[in-house]
C-alpha cells in the first residue's frame, strides 16, 4: 500500500468540511463572489466576448500552448478552472483551523487541485486532441503503451530511463571498495593531484536513495570536484535493505555506517580525525552522529557539512502532513520489528509534494501526448530509490517528525 493512500494526509479534509458547516455565512459570501465570476465567464462565452477574469501563476506551464487563450473553448475551461482552485484555495485560507490542520487540508484540496486540471485529460488538451488528430491516433497509441509499460514498472516514468546506466555515464569518478560489512560498501576514489590532503573527506549520502547523487556525471559531480582539489575522498553507499537486514535500527546506521565508515577512512588514511558531508538523510544521521560523538568527547569528525537536511523538525513543511501519532503506531506495528519499507512508497510521497513537477507533466506527455520523458541525470537518480529496514525507519520518523527529539541535547 503506497504511503499516500494511509497517510493522515488526506484526514485534514475532515476538520476543514465541519469547519465550513460552522461558518455558513462567510460560506455564503464566498460562494456568492465565486458564482458571480463564475456566471460573468460563462455569459462572456455564449455572447462571443472573452472575459479575463484569472490568469495562471507566473511559472504556471500548464496552460502555455497559444490554444489555451486563442481557442474560447478552452479558454473558458482554462479560466473557469483557475476561478474553482482559487475559490477552494481561499477556503481553506479562510477556515479557523489550527496549523497542523490547516496545512493538511492545503495539501488535501492541492492535490485535488492539481490532478483536477484539464491539461490532464485528452478531451480537455488542446495540444492532445491536436496530436491524436495529427496522427490519427497514433499518439494516443503510444500513450497507452507508455502507460502500461509504467504499470508494470510501478511508477511514472520521469527521465528517459535508457540514458543512464551507473558506471557508464553515471558515477563515473573511478574509484574502489576498501570496506564493506551487512549495511554499506566504503568507496574511496582514486586521487588525480600529485598532493593530497592527509585528513579524509567522508561523504554520508541519503539511505533512501542510492549513493550517486553527488557523482552523477562529470561534468557537475561534486565528487570528481572534491578529487581534483586534492582531497581524499571516501562515499558510503547504503545497501538496499532485503529481508537479511530487515531487523536493522537507527542506532545500527550509526554504528556499522557512519561511524564505521569514518573510522576505515581514518585508518587507511592514517588521520586522527575526517571531514564528513552529509546530504538528506545522510546529513541527518551525520548530526545524530555527531550528537553521540560530542557525548563521549569524541572529536574524530573535525568539520561536518550538511546540505538539505534537517536537524530541528518544527517546521516539518509538507512532509508533516504524512506524519501523526496513529500513522506512526500503524507502521510500528507492521515493520517495527522487522520489516521493509519499500523505497517506491518513499518516492511516491516525494513526487505527490510537487505534483504538478513530478507528476502530472508527466502524465501529460507520456500518455496524452505519446511522448518520451526527457533525459535528466538527477531525475534518473531520483527513481533509484532503495528500501529501508522497518525498525530503522520507525525510529527515524517517531524521533523526528512526530516528536523532534534530535533538537534535544
Amino acid at each position: 500500500m503506497r504511503l499516500l493512500a494511509s497517510a493522515p494526509a488526506w484526514a485534514g479534509a475532515a476538520p476543514w468540511l465541519a469547519d465550513l458547516q460552522r461558518s455558513s455565512a462567510k460560506l455564503s459570501a464566498m460562494q456568492a463572489a465565486y458564482f458571480e465570476k463564475q456566471s460573468k465567464l460563462w455569459s462572456g462565452l455564449l455572447a462571443g466576448q472573452s472575459a479575463s477574469l484569472a490568469d495562471p501563476a507566473p511559472g504556471d506551464r500548464r496552460f502555455s500552448a497559444k490554444q489555451w487563450r486563442d481557442n474560447a473553448y478552452y479558454d473558458y475551461l482554462r479560466q473557469s478552472y483557475l476561478l474553482a482552485s482559487r475559490y477552494l484555495e481561499e477556503l481553506v485560507e479562510g477556515a479557523e483551523l489550527d496549523a497542523q490542520a490547516k496545512e493538511r487540508a492545503r495539501f488535501a484540496v492541492r492535490q485535488w487541485i492539481d490532478a483536477m486540471c484539464p491539461a490532464n485529460f485528452a478531451a480537455t488538451n488542446p495540444e492532445a486532441m491536436q496530436q491524436a488528430l495529427e496522427s490519427r491516433g497514433e499518439s494516443l497509441t503510444r500513450g497507452l503503451a507508455n502507460l502500461m509499460g509504467d504499470v508494470q514498472k510501478g511508477r511514472i516514468s520521469q527521465t528517459d530511463d535508457q540514458a543512464f546506466e551507473v558506471g557508464r555515464n553515471l558515477a563515473v569518478t573511478p574509484g574502489q571498495v576498501v570496506y564493506e560489512n551487512e549495511l554499506i560498501q566504503l568507496i574511496q576514489y582514486a586521487p588525480t593531484t600529485a598532493q593530497v590532503a592527509t585528513r579524509p573527506l567522508v561523504i554520508v549520502p541519503p539511505c533512501i536513495n542510492k549513493y550517486y547523487v553527488l557523482d552523477l556525471q562529470p561534468e557537475n559531480s561534486f565528487v570528481a570536484h572534491a578529487v581534483a582539489s586534492g582531497n581524499t575522498v571516501f562515499m558510503l553507499s547504503w545497501r538496499n535493505a532485503g529481508p537479511e537486514i530487515s531487523h536493522l535500527t537507527w542506532d545500527d546506521y550509526l554504528e556499522k555506517g557512519v561511524f564505521t565508515a569514518s573510522r576505515a577512512a581514518r585508518e587507511i588514511c592514517g588521520s586522527d580525525r575526517v571531514n564528513a558531508l552529509g546530504f538528506c538523510v545522510g546529513g541527518t544521521l551525520l548530526g545524530a552522529a555527531l550528537a553521540v560523538l560530542a557525548a563521549k568527547g569524541d572529536d574524530a569528525v573535525a568539520s561536518a557539512t550538511l546540505l538539505t537536511t534537517m536537524l530541528d523538525f518544527t517546521e516539518a513543511g509538507q512532509l508533516g502532513v504524512f506524519v501523526d501519532e496513529a500513522s506512526v503506531r500503524a507502521r510500528e506495528a507492521a515493520i517495527g520489528g522487522r520489516g521493509i519499507l519499500p523505497g517506491a512508497d518513499l518516492a511516491f510521497v516525494f513526487s505527490s509534494l510537487r505534483a504538478n513537477d513530478l507528476v502530472w507533466p508527466y502524465v501529460v506527455n507520456n500518455y496524452l501526448l505519446g511522448g518520451r520523458p526527457a533525459a535528466f541525470d538527477l531525475l534518473f537518480w531520483n527513481s533509484d530509490s532503495a528500501n529501508l529496514p522497518g525498525p530503522m525507519y520507525c525510529y527515524y520518523v517517531r524521533n523526528t517528525y512526530l516528536e523532534n527529539r534530535l533538537k534535544q541535547p
